[in-house]
């Protein structure tokens, strides 16, 4: 396998895994149950009618979050082959980048989505800006750094 296939693969992979565990970790505490959130991303194109989906709706959500951790992988490698601060700068870049893709999600995808919208929270933006640090932009900059040497 080629570097970038594996740098794809490797960052897209532990984006991933850390960013759902995460998510049913952190809003598990809150009572949310892992089928629901999942529910919930599928509802990103089922629309509200994911919630009366079952697990068949909740292995689409997965799929479609792991497509999304994929794709910004994908963005975050094509990225850092032109510019090199990425790469070279692998912590500042993957937190500012772990933000950049909360916002992108919050302020474009989920309102361009059939998603169910939540009133803004002070409180869940926070959580949320910290998990996109912490478990998908230094993840996949540190894979791909691991993989652009």
């Amino acid at each position: 396998m080629d570097s970038p296939t594996k740098a794809i693969i490797s960052a897209g992979t532990t984006c991933g895994v850390m960013d759902i565990t995460a998510a049913f970790l952190v809003y598990g505490t809150m009572g949310a149950k892992p089928l629901r959130i999942l529910q919930g991303i599928a509802g990103g194109i089922l629309g509200p009618d994911a919630y009366k989906g079952g697990i068949p709706a909740a292995v689409f959500g997965l799929a479609l979050h792991f497509i999304i951790a994929f794709g910004a992988a994908t963005v975050f490698y094509v990225a850092s082959r032109g510019l090199h601060f990425l790469v070279d700068h692998v912590i500042l870049s993957g937190a500012l980048y772990g933000i950049a893709v909360y916002f992108l999600m919050q302020r474009v995808v989920i309102p361009l989505s059939r998603a169910a919208r939540s009133p803004f929270s002070v409180k869940f933006m926070i959580i949320g800006v910290i998990i996109h640090i912490f478990c998908v932009g230094l993840p996949i900059a540190l894979s791909v750094r691991k993989y652009s040497r």
